[in-house]
């Protein structure tokens, strides 16, 4: 028997209860690593919860109930593991807390091929986006290891299931785009800011790539996989960009639901 669950409002979901959310596309969720039965960066996810709600719902859920259910499926699991909450809206609001294996991402470099796409609703980690495993697949296929997303406008935004972040050399550049902000990305910035490290907001084109030091996807895995080219265009490796953000990460401290 796995020692993972799936549990619905606290309790262990039947096959009759998720059956129906394999074809429920208006929902949304967040994803974190569990360690040791702690979280990093908690409140944002609390946060992206509450607001996604808002914005799908115009309702949300008290936060103390949403840590209860997390509670809940930590107690019937192993200490490290990789955890999502989703909430949707049946009638009622409800939440979904599955545990799986825990996970830090792929080694890299990773190589990004680039193609035009906008997410709808950036703003919110929404369910039912085929576009993103369907140009990770193509990208795959033309034999890089992923996407990185280009808007109407040429800007850089994010990658598929990643944020984006870029090093000229002394300073961490952020994309400005509509995107997703990702609570690997708050807990960063937020790190960042207390390390001292130097960071700013700017548009970022294919065309800029080849003045940049760096570049890195980070999600809920890793606060940094380094990226060696993004389409055509080679980038260095940046190992102090990397392990700058893996140590702003590990200062951040570890909260129990």
């Amino acid at each position: 028997m796995s020692p993972h669950v799936a549990q619905r409002n606290g309790r262990t979901a039947t096959a009759e209860e998720l059956a129906p959310l394999a074809f429920a596309g208006f929902a949304h969720f967040t994803a974190m690593q569990v360690r040791d039965g702690r979280v990093r960066g908690l409140d944002l996810h609390l946060d992206r919860l509450r607001a996604a709600s808002l914005e799908l719902f115009g309702d949300a859920l008290p936060d103390d109930r949403i840590r209860s259910y997390v509670r809940e499926a930590l107690k019937a699991g192993p200490a490290d593991v990789s955890l999502t909450v989703t909430i949707h809206l049946p009638g009622d609001l409800e939440v979904l807390v599955r545990t799986r294996p825990p996970s830090s991402g792929p080694a890299g470099p990773l190589a990004l091929t680039a193609v035009e796409h906008e997410r709808v609703l950036p703003a919110v980690k929404h369910t039912g986006e085929m576009a993103k495993t369907y140009y990770r697949r193509q990208a795959v296929g033309e034999g890089f290891d992923d996407a990185a997303f280009v808007d109407r406008r040429g800007r850089l935004s994010e990658a598929t299931i990643w944020n984006l972040a870029f090093w000229d050399g002394d300073t961490v550049v952020w994309p400005d785009a509509d995107l997703l902000t990702g609570t690997m990305m708050g807990i960063v910035q937020r790190r960042l800011g207390e390390l001292g490290v130097p960071q700013r907001v700017q548009e970022v084109t294919l065309a800029d790539l080849p003045g940049l030091a760096g570049a890195v996807v980070m999600n809920s895995w890793t606060p940094g996989i380094a990226v060696r080219r993004i389409g055509a265009t080679p980038l260095p490796s940046a190992p102090a960009f990397v392990s700058a953000l893996h140590r702003a990460y590990e200062t951040e401290p570890l909260t129990r639901p």
